[in-house]
Order: structure tokens, then sequence, then C-alpha cells
């Protein structure tokens, strides 16, 4: 007797890993849009054809950065840029990132939030990860977002390099974490929009820590080689 003769259902054929939603129409917002790490993304994505608004506390500062981005980039003022956006990414400094996120979680409800901050501490011997209360930036995001679908990725990219205007490719990886794979395929999709980036599922935010703990790797490297180093995932 085969399966279908036993009454029970074939299973449906696993899904294409790289079939990835159009995120083309998305608007991506961007917290802490004029800082450099904020500032290159939304450069890189509006250069793709995003349309992005970038955010910060002052309105008129944001329209600085987004005036001097070009490609049609808006600013506003925090608030502002997440009700406009569908996608929102969190590029604010770490020791900011609580006191932002409680102030627009209105805002932000039913929103996918996309957290890039990396908690690091600085001394003598150069940088070293911290470890939120809540286990990750990310998670922290999701505890204080209940109704928002928080995703993490974008860690590990040289705001240097985003920003550089001559540079038509950005060689790296981007790894995705998140809770619903809806969600980080989006979160994978609007990373492939940048030209030479992919976006790779890397597990669940419980697995953000130390993703966002490698960025202390990588200065090391940069500072010891004077380079802007990514990462690449081989066999995918």
């Amino acid at each position: 007797m085969t399966t279908n003769d036993s009454g029970s259902a074939p299973k449906p054929p696993a899904k294409d890993p790289w079939d990835l939603p159009d995120v083309s129409g998305l608007t991506v917002g961007v917290l802490g849009g004029t800082g450099p790490q904020g500032r290159g993304l939304a450069y890189r994505l509006a250069r793709a054809g995003q349309k992005v608004i970038i955010g910060s506390r002052v309105a008129d500062r944001a329209q600085t950065a987004a005036d001097e981005l070009g490609h049609g980039v808006e600013g506003a003022d925090n608030a502002e840029c997440a009700r406009r956006s569908d996608v929102v990414i969190v590029a604010v400094p770490w020791d900011g990132h609580a006191k932002t996120l409680e102030s627009l979680r209105d805002e932000l409800a039913g929103k996918l939030v996309i957290d890039c901050v990396n908690p690091l501490g600085f001394d003598k011997k150069g940088a070293y990860a911290l470890k939120p209360e809540e286990g990750s930036a990310a998670e922290q995001a999701a505890a204080l977002l209940p109704e928002s679908r928080v995703t993490a990725a974008f860690h590990h990219l040289s705001a240097v390099l985003l920003q550089d205007e001559a540079i038509e490719e950005i060689d790296t990886d981007v790894l995705v974490l998140g809770e619903a794979r809806a969600d980080t395929d989006l979160v994978q999709a609007l990373a492939g929009r940048i030209p030479g980036m992919r976006g790779i599922f890397a597990g669940r935010l419980r697995n953000a820590h130390q993703v966002e703990s490698l960025v202390a790797n990588l200065i090391s490297v940069n500072r010891r080689y004077k380079a802007h180093a990514g990462l690449r995932t081989t066999d995918v």
C-alpha cells in the first residue's frame, strides 16, 4: 500500500530558501539615520531603488542628512519616520536603544522592526561585547515592542564602505534572525536589494547575542589589518 492509498496526504515540497518576496514597494524607515551605520544603510537601500525615510530626534537634522544622501531619501523626526514606514531599521547608539524604542512603542506597533544595534564596550584593550539583561539588543527590542515583529540583521557592515559612493557592490552576507519565516524572508530580500549582498537566515532571536558580539571581533580584525572586514557564509 502506498502513502496515498493509506489516506494520508503527501508532504508538500520543501520551500526553496532563496524564493524570497518582492520588497521593492516597501517604505523603509531608519531610526538613527543620521549616524554612520544608519546613514550608510539608508544610502545603499535608496540607491537600490527602495523608498527610504531617515529618522532623528530632530527633524531638521534628519532632513539635512536626507538632502545630502539624495536618491529620494526623506527626513523626519523618529515618530514620523516610524509611522510612515512599512519596515523600520533600528540603528541608534546602544546607550539610547531602550529609551528610543520605549518612546516609539505605539508608532512601531504592527511594524516589522530590524534591529542592527551592537551592544559594545571599549577600553584600552579594544572593543568587547556587552550582554543586556534580556540577552541581546534584539531581544530587548522584542521585550519593549510586544506589538511589533522584531528581527535582527545588518550588524556586520562597514559604515565606511556603505557610505562610499565609489563602491558599486558590498561584498558581504547579512545574518538574519527572527521568529517568523515570513519576516526573516522579507529581511533577507531587503538585504538582497543591495548589490553584492545576501541575506542568510541564522536562527531565532535567542541566538542574536553571539551575532551582535561578533562585531567586537571584526573591529579587532579591522584594526590589525587596516581593513573593513565583513562576513561570507560558505556552501549556501
